[in-house]
Formats: C-alpha cells, sequence, structure tokens
C-alpha cells in the first residue's frame, strides 16, 4: 500500500502510530484516495480494510490512542463470520476473552442455553484492534477536521493544525457527532428521543472465587420495572455487567442504580441472587441514554456516511456492530475500490451504497429489533403480555425437547434451510 502523498514539513512522536506536524505544517497539503473522518470502530475497521487493499487512506481522528469509554462488546455469531471475512478473526481472538455458553434466565429459571463461539471486550480494545491492522502507522492523522468542502471531483478537507488533506472520496465516520455533517447540510432526524438506557459495569463475587457460569442472560420480570435484560460475560478485566432498560432517564431508579448498584439490581431482578451470590461492584458505574436517528440530506458527492454517522441503534437490540461491518464490508469491498477505478465521484455513485440492499436489510432490521425488544419489555396491553409468555415458553420448551433429544433442534433447522 502507499501512504498517503504528503508535501510539507513532519516528525514523528514517541509514539509510532502517530503523526504530528512541526511548525511549518501550516503548508502541509496530504494526498490521499480516501479520507476517512473518526476513528472509531467503523473508522478504524474501515481504514484497515481499504489500506490493505492498497488504497491510500487518511484517517483523521484527534486521539491518538481510543479513549476508555462506557461500551464493552460482545462479539459472536454472524459478527464472527463477517470480521472473518475481513480478516480480523485472529486479531479480535488474541485480545479478546473467549465464551461458548450462555444461560439465558428468566424468574430465576434457565429458560435456555445459547452454544456457540463469542468474545468479550472493551470497544477501545476492538478499536486499537482494527488500527493495529492499518499497514502503515502514517496513516492516521492525530488532527480535527475544521471544514471540509466536497464535489463531483476532489474532496478539500481543512484541519485544525492549519494542515490539508485531500482525497477523492471521504468517509465519515464521526459517530453521534454531528458538527462536521450539520457544516455541510445534513441533518439529524430523531425517531425516538430517550428511546433506552445502559448501564455498564465489572462485577465479581466477594470471595474472589469464579462465578458458575462462563457467560448469563437474566431477562426483566415485569414490564413495571422496564428491565430488558442484564447481560453477563467475561471480559479482561472481569465479569462485564450490561443492563438495557426501557424507562424514563429521570427516573429515581437511575440514582439508585449509580448509588447502591449491587441492592437496586438485584430489586429489579429478585431471581438472580442465587446465580451471582455475594457480589460486588468492581468499577465506576456507568450509563448511556440513547436516542434512535438517522439523517437526511447526506446524498452529496464525494462523502458517504457510515455506521452511528448514518442511523443510531438500540443497544439492546445488539445490532450496532453487526450494523456497522454491514457498512464497512460492502462499502470498502465492494463500492469504493469500484468508484476509484473511474473518474468522478458524483452523487450517482454515492447514491448505490444508500441503495445497497444488504444495507438496507441492515438498517431496518435494527429499527425493528430496536422497537420490538422495547415492546416485549414494557407494552403491558394483554396483546403484548401473551407474546411475551409464548416467546419464552416456546424458547424453555426448544430447549428442553434439545436435552432429551441432542441435537434434534439442529437436524430440524438444517432441513428446513435445506
Amino acid at each position: 500500500m502507499e501512504p498517503p502523498l504528503t508535501v510539507g514539513a513532519w516528525t514523528m512522536t514517541a509514539d509510532s502510530t502517530v503523526t504530528e506536524p512541526i511548525a511549518a505544517a501550516a503548508t502541509t497539503t496530504t494526498f490521499a484516495d480516501i479520507a476517512i473522518v473518526g476513528g472509531g470502530l467503523a473508522g478504524s475497521l474501515a481504514a484497515s480494510v481499504l489500506a490493505r487493499a492498497g488504497h491510500r487512506v487518511a484517517l483523521v481522528d484527534k486521539r491518538a490512542v481510543y479513549p476508555d469509554e462506557f461500551r464493552v462488546e460482545k462479539i459472536g455469531g454472524q459478527q464472527l463470520e463477517m470480521l472473518r471475512r475481513l480478516g480480523f478473526i485472529r486479531s479480535l481472538a488474541s485480545v479478546a476473552c473467549p465464551y461458548d455458553r450462555v444461560l439465558n434466565v428468566r424468574e430465576g429459571k434457565v429458560v435456555d442455553v445459547s452454544v456457540g463461539q463469542a468474545y468479550g471486550l472493551p470497544y477501545a480494545g476492538l478499536v486499537a484492534m482494527a488500527r493495529g491492522q492499518i499497514p502503515d502507522p502514517s496513516s492516521l492523522i492525530v488532527d480535527e477536521v475544521t471544514a471540509m468542502t466536497c464535489s463531483d471531483d476532489v474532496q478539500h478537507l481543512e484541519l485544525a493544525s492549519g494542515r490539508r488533506l485531500n482525497a477523492r472520496l471521504v468517509v465519515l465516520a464521526t459517530g453521534m457527532a454531528g458538527a462536521l455533517g450539520y457544516k455541510l447540510g445534513i441533518r439529524r432526524r430523531v425517531l425516538a428521543a430517550g428511546h433506552s438506557v445502559s448501564f455498564g459495569f465489572t462485577i465479581a463475587r466477594r470471595d474472589g472465587a469464579p462465578f458458575d457460569f462462563k457467560a448469563l442472560t437474566y431477562y426483566g420480570e415485569r414490564t413495571s420495572d422496564g428491565v430488558d435484560y442484564l447481560s453477563l460475560f467475561p471480559v479482561p478485566t472481569g465479569m462485564r455487567a450490561n443492563l438495557f432498560m426501557f424507562r424514563d432517564p429521570a427516573d429515581p431508579v437511575m440514582r439508585d442504580l449509580r448509588r447502591d448498584t449491587e441492592a437496586t439490581v438485584l430489586r429489579l431482578l429478585p431471581g438472580l441472587q442465587p446465580y451471582l451470590g455475594d457480589f460486588r461492584v468492581t468499577d465506576r458505574v456507568r450509563n448511556w441514554v440513547m436516542d434512535l436517528s438517522v439523517v437526511e440530506g447526506h446524498l452529496q458527492p464525494g462523502i458517504v456516511l457510515i455506521g452511528d454517522a448514518f442511523q443510531t441503534n438500540c443497544p439492546a437490540a445488539g445490532t450496532g456492530v453487526a450494523r456497522l461491518l454491514v457498512d464497512v464490508e460492502r462499502l470498502c469491498t465492494e463500492y469504493a475500490p469500484r468508484w476509484l477505478a473511474t473518474g468522478g465521484m458524483g452523487i450517482e455513485k454515492i447514491s448505490e451504497f444508500y441503495s445497497d440492499r444488504d444495507k438496507i436489510a441492515a438498517d431496518q432490521q435494527s429499527l425493528k429489533m430496536a422497537r420490538f425488544r422495547q415492546a416485549l419489555t414494557s407494552r403491558d396491553d394483554i396483546g403484548w403480555d401473551v407474546r411475551r409468555r409464548l416467546h419464552f415458553l416456546r424458547r424453555s420448551i426448544t430447549h428442553r425437547v434439545d436435552q432429551m433429544r441432542p441435537g434434534w433442534l439442529a437436524q430440524v433447522r438444517s432441513a428446513l434451510r435445506a
């Protein structure tokens, strides 16, 4: 891969992954095939995939090392297959905690058991893993984009340091930070304000013994509590707990969860105690209120939005990373290489990505699951009460049948697929 071509003066810091300008950097202009703005998971994965394919990539982010934050991810199922296709599976396995069995519990009883390879790790660890796969460390420019002009030909970016960056295509992967998009006339339409509330923290047994499970999901017991589920899974620092709720963010229970986490969790999920024993929270309790939103006015020449920059997700639905991976895979393996092979970068090219069937399906499924999880958790009318009971009864019966006749369920599913 050729690195981005730079005209001007540069210096390398002690951290070889960071490229910083010296005093003459105001005259520096960098040329790249693709400029990726935002170095979170979407941007870092895209930069790695495109750079390894031989494209000149410039990844712009104001942080040399992505900071620790609220999000801690569990990666499994179809997400692993997509990461395998994109070439990240070995790197993921080397930095994450593996597990292959999840107890799913409600009202103190095991509903079923999920079996399959999965991994747990902090979001910042995922980002570091993706950035570590970029062939040329100088592709990461630690700076901030302050202005951008886009056209059918070349895109011009101005950076806070005074540097300039020219590229044929800009990938906007800035997450929910919409200031740069706003300057381009891109607006965010809120579909559901305060849709869900998530809490995250790490737990351990007070006696220092390991828990009796590899991973556990405990579903809410009462609609009035607004608890969807508590997800427990291993990460490098211990046992992670992600609690997902559909409840007013101003409700006093939010304060209780921050101040007296152990007692409040057990009050909301009384059947959980036998599975945890005497436990304690070992780190800071963080929470996040999520709005569901999509962008408008995004179809413009020379620029494409991916991940949360295009549409946000409900954390409880578990579709965020999967959606992001679809965006990265379709853009970076199908569309961007083909667009770069011919002149121009007009909206007729950009629209191909937004019209992609896989992308549309992933976006729609994400919103559908967000609304389904909310209704399944908190709707108390007779229709949803019956649906909720049938949902868990069906899972429980299927699990018991599979216990009595191991492999039978897999055979039925295989026959149905055939």
